[in-house]
Order: structure tokens, then sequence, then C-alpha cells
């Protein structure tokens, strides 16, 4: 799929023709969705005041950088994250999105970007009157069943909601995107073939497809005329096939909605119901989306060497390594698998000479390096955090000028090494 937003979307927002940036594709494109292109800064940003930021966008609004000065509510800003890396994206038990509405809409003037929101993080937030707080993890994962002050998530909630501040988590999504986190992590090693460890799907409605064959015409359209009665039958597709016996042979492909009602027509027809077969129709894969990545360099490094890279790339004095069996420092890496955070479940059973994650438990490390693989840990959120500094500047390039955009200084991982 290929979208790309054109200039003369963009012409009532001009008194006269629009300039000659209007034709120009920008090369550094920030989206994370496959196969998206974005225009030009500018135009990205005007575009949006024609939409739904303010339809009443007019050049006097503009800045010298080329932003939209107008206003942005908050169902704006989450149609914004939503293009950089869909939720559909997450994994299925990950809890993301908005979890903290304000009853009281107003516009986004100040966004705080987090890798966890914690008490210090939302002190920070109230200080500087936030509006809204990304928070890559999410600091609401498991149901409440009351809001009180000895929990310190409940607390959290609560403070969020006395506030008016709106509270956001992307996380597996971030991670899943296609230049996401994780091709943000597997990068500090330097260029190479990159593969997703884990294919995400399309997110489209689950379809099954039915077959069973019919002995005779009559019989076939008795039971395609019940079919079609069924609801959403709108939605189905057949095939026919006439068999060497002379029966007729139907594939129908339905909704994982409309699949009882299916199997109970056909089950009511003695002579289709001995023929009755049933799969699962299997999602198209999403290019470039996925959980973890590895990756072929393109130039071998040492161990050390890609130890030394990883602790510039993600700003940290120090990391934990475990080398492979009969492994040195020197040992050359040719290939490499990470996930972020903790990335045991992922990596398990992938060949490469290196892993890279934020933790692993004691005996997963041992399984490793028993296969000869190194192993770098940075702690948990240590492997996530140096992103948030992609994703301010990709949320600048999309957001008007009115919206300032902050990484918190109190964010810390929790463990230290003293």
């Amino acid at each position: 799929m290929s979208c790309i937003f054109l200039s003369n979307q963009l012409s009532a927002c001009w008194s006269a023709p629009p300039p000659a940036s209007a034709h120009v594709y920008g090369a550094g494109a920030s989206s994370m969705i496959p196969g998206c292109r974005i225009v030009t800064r500018r135009l990205f940003n005007l575009r949006h005041c024609l939409s739904s930021l303010n339809p009443s966008c007019h050049p006097r609004h503009l800045s010298q950088s080329g932003h939209c000065n107008v206003s942005m509510d908050l169902k704006g800003v989450l149609g914004v994250l939503e293009q950089l890396a869909p939720l559909s994206l997450a994994e299925s038990w990950d809890n993301v999105g908005l979890l903290v509405e304000p009853s009281r809409p107003r516009p986004i003037k100040t966004i705080l970007l987090t890798n966890d929101l914690t008490s210090a993080v939302m002190d920070e937030a109230e200080e500087m009157a936030c509006d809204l707080v990304i928070s890559y993890h999410p600091p609401l994962f498991r149901p409440f069943k009351r809001l009180l002050q000895k929990d310190w998530k409940q607390r959290l909630a609560v403070r969020a909601v006395e506030g008016g501040i709106a509270v956001f988590s992307p996380h597996t999504s971030w991670d899943s995107a296609k230049d996401g986190l994780n091709d943000w992590l597997i990068g500090g090693l330097g260029h190479g073939q990159v593969s997703v460890l884990s294919q995400a799907l399309c997110s489209a409605p689950q379809r099954h497809r039915v077959e069973f064959t019919a002995g005779s015409q009559v019989e076939l359209d008795s039971i395609l005329k019940l079919l079609k009665e069924t609801e959403n039958s709108e939605a189905f597709q057949y095939t026919l096939l006439r068999n060497e016996e002379g029966g007729q042979q139907v594939i129908l492909t339905c909704p994982g909605s409309a699949l009882t009602p299916v199997v109970q027509t056909v089950l009511g027809n003695v002579s289709t119901s001995q023929s009755l077969s049933i799969t699962q129709v299997q999602q198209n894969p999403m290019l470039g989306c996925g959980q973890g990545r590895h990756v072929v360099l393109d130039e071998p490094l040492s161990v050390g060497v890609a130890v030394q890279k990883m602790k510039t790339h993600l700003g940290l004095p120090h990391l934990r390594l475990a080398l492979g069996e009969q492994k040195t420092l020197d040992a050359v890496v040719k290939s490499a698998a990470v996930c972020a955070g903790s990335g045991a479940s992922v990596l398990q059973g992938v060949k490469a000479d290196l892993y890279i994650t934020g933790e692993m438990s004691h005996h997963e490390v041992l399984d490793a390096v028993a296969n000869g693989t190194s192993v770098i840990l940075s702690d948990h959120s240590n492997s996530e955090r140096g992103f948030l500094t992609v994703i301010k500047q990709r949320l600048a390039n999309h957001l008007p000028d009115s919206v300032t955009i902050a990484i918190s200084k109190r964010d810390r991982d929790p463990l230290e090494v003293v």
C-alpha cells in the first residue's frame, strides 16, 4: 500500500498558488507506516490545518518554520501517533493507546515523553503544566477495582485525572513498527540486511475457509439459498468445483463472526456435513513490522567493538556482557539479533553471533552462551529510552509550533551500577 499526500490538497490554504516546494517530497520522511511517503515538513503541517486540526488555517497563521500556529486537540495528536505506529501492531496482551482521557477537552500545548510514568515524572508533568504524557510503558496495565492512595499506580491515575492530564502508551506498537524501536536499537551496530524475527500480520478481521461437497445441483442451490440469508452473507466468497462423481465442491470464505451460522447451515444437511472441512485463513504479513530484529552486518566487527558501539548508541557508561562459549572480545560478529526490553522469548533459538536486549534471566543467558552466542544486556528500560529522542523529532515534524514536546529529565532505569 502506498499513500502520498498531494499538493492539490493544500490549495485552499493559500491565497496565491503554492510555492515551488509544494511539489517536493521529503527525503527524510519519518513515518513508521510501511510504504507511506510524507511531503515536506511545511506542507505536511498545512495538510493538518486543512483537516481535523483547524479548517480555517490561513497563511497568516504560519510561523517562519512553516508550521501552522493554531491549537491542536487530543484527537489530533492521537491521529498523528496512530500514523507513526498503528496500535494494531501491539501484542494482544498489551494495554496500549489512550489510558487517561480528561473530561474537559483542551488544546494540547505541552507533551512530556517518558519511558516510565513514575511519581517523579508525574511531579515533572504537573510542574510544567503538561497536557499529555506519552509513557512508553503503560502505567495502567492490570484492571483496577478501586482507586486508592495506598497503591502507587492508582495514585498516578488519580493525579492524572485530577490534573486533567491525558496519558497515552504505545509500548509494543513502537517495538513492532517499521523504523520503530527495534530498528533503532539494531542500527547501533551499523548497516546490514535487517529482517523481522516475529512477523506482524495484517489486523483485518479473521476469516475462515469452509469446504463441503453437495451431491446434486438441487442440494447445492438449497444450501446456497440458506447461506445467502445468513447475516453478513455479502462478505462471503464462493468457489464452485465439479468433482469426478458429478458433485459440486464448494469453497466458501467467510468472516470469523459468520462462521457459526455457516457451519450450522452446512451441518443441517446430512450429505454435506460428511464432507465439511474448516480452516483458518492466514493473515497477510505486514512487511517490516513485528517483534525483534536480525541483522547480517555489511561490515563484521568484534564483540569488543560491538560493546563500545552499543554504549555510545544507548548513552550508557556500562553494559553487561556474557561471552559465548569459546568466544573472546576479539571474536567476529557477523550477525546479531535484538529485542528491546525483556527479549528472551523473542530471541530464543535465533541463530546469531550476538544477542542484544535489556534483560534475560540467568538460565536464558546460560542457554545462549552454550550455543556460542554472546549476550549484551543494558537493563530493561535502557534498551528503550534512547528512542524517545527519535520520537520527539518525528512528533515535531508532524505537530504545529503551538505544541511543545519535552523528554522527561527524571525518567531513569531503577537499577544502577554502584
